[in-house]
């Protein structure tokens, strides 16, 4: 069968390398801003102060208040401080909350966001913005959110926890699962998506075990850039409707809930996705059934598998199941209430993932 699709490349500028954080004031002035407000979490005050400093003059001030899935308050807090502070650009530093808040403020006021990951997060490399408000998660797609400059810099990586570490890096395997039997997937975005998988699941054990491991964490952060990029050129599906669905309605961790939901998610598609099982079985060293493997690794890892341990109460499987269904994302194997309330409980118990279940 002769190949069809199409490829649309994103506008998107990567500096890479220990050290790259030197390199900031290069690129906001290569932008052409002025005065530039930086957005971190509490946690990163610490990082953002440091940002800000190597910045001088260039810095507008810090925002400390970035919160998981961008609950509406507290981007209409930035978007007010940005203007009051008249900065024209934003600096994102940290994981997908400060660069959902970035997004946040680009997508009301056109802003130009430069984001600073410490996270593996991949969201500083899409379009998608995502914002909460009264217990429901939107999300959508503008070019305008879509960072212009992004720096990565595996020195500001060392501190995260190995917990956090592991988490991360399985969102951002998430990513490229759903890339490789996306409706939209193209050769290039499937390459990205087998070579992203391999390097984090190379780097990830050699992090969790020594932090400061700077080779360690730079492939980690190369595999995550890469699965980032292929959340930002394909069409999210199953995996990622249940996480937008779970995070927004029931605020769980966003890293967390990827990483119990991943293998139940494929082990559901594993049997209507054979060339991305196969992508997969390369990329994790020649397994049989990735969708185990990556349950299996969890465990390696000292990760959460099971939904309950994260705060979700079993009561509430059948609302976030008729949640996830009410608007469902496209998919490779037709989706039902009770195939996702299936699946929701194994998720739920931390049982291990099988398609049989479905």
């Amino acid at each position: 069968m002769t190949r069809s699709f199409t490829y649309q490349a994103l506008p998107m500028r990567v500096v890479f390398g220990a050290g790259a954080l030197a390199k900031l004031p290069d690129e906001v002035a290569a932008l052409g801003l002025g005065r530039v407000l930086v957005l971190c979490s509490p946690e990163q005050e610490e990082t953002g102060q440091r940002v800000a400093a190597a910045l001088g003059e260039r810095s507008a001030g810090v925002l400390a208040e970035a919160r998981m899935h961008v609950p509406i308050e507290v981007a209409r807090r930035a978007r007010e401080l940005a203007a009051e502070l008249g900065a024209d650009g934003c600096v994102a530093v940290g994981g997908g909350s400060a660069v959902g808040l970035g997004k946040a403020i680009a997508l009301e006021h056109g802003l130009p966001v430069i984001a600073v990951p410490t996270t593996y997060a991949g969201s500083e490399m899409t379009p998608v913005w995502g914002l909460t408000e009264g217990g429901q998660k939107r999300t959508g797609r503008d070019v305008r959110v879509l960072p212009r400059s992004v720096l990565y810099d595996p020195e500001l990586t060392v501190t995260l926890p190995p917990g956090l570490s592991a988490t991360s890096g399985m969102n951002a395997i998430a990513h490229a699962v759903e890339g490789l039997y996306a409706p939209d997937a193209t050769p290039i975005v499937s390459l990205m998506a087998e070579e992203g998988t391999r390097a984090l699941a190379a780097a990830l054990p050699r992090v969790v075990t020594d932090g400061s491991d700077l080779e360690a964490r730079a492939e980690a952060q190369y595999g995550a850039w890469l699965c980032g990029a292929v959340l930002a050129a394909t069409t999210m599906s199953l995996h990622h409707k249940l996480c937008h669905t779970l995070g927004g309605t029931l605020d769980l961790p966003h890293a967390q809930t990827h990483t119990v939901v991943l293998p139940h998610a494929l082990g559901f598609n594993q049997p209507a996705a054979p060339q991305a099982v196969a992508a997969l079985s390369r990329a994790l060293g020649g397994v049989a059934d990735p969708a185990r493997e990556l349950w299996e690794l969890a465990g390696r890892w000292g990760a959460p598998r099971s939904l309950a341990e994260l705060g979700m109460a079993e009561a509430d499987i059948p609302r976030i199941a008729e949640l996830a269904v009410a608007s469902p994302y496209a998919n490779p194997r037709p989706v039902s209430r009770e195939a996702v309330e299936s699946l929701l409980r194994a998720a739920w118990a931390g049982e291990p993932p099988s398609p049989l279940r479905n």
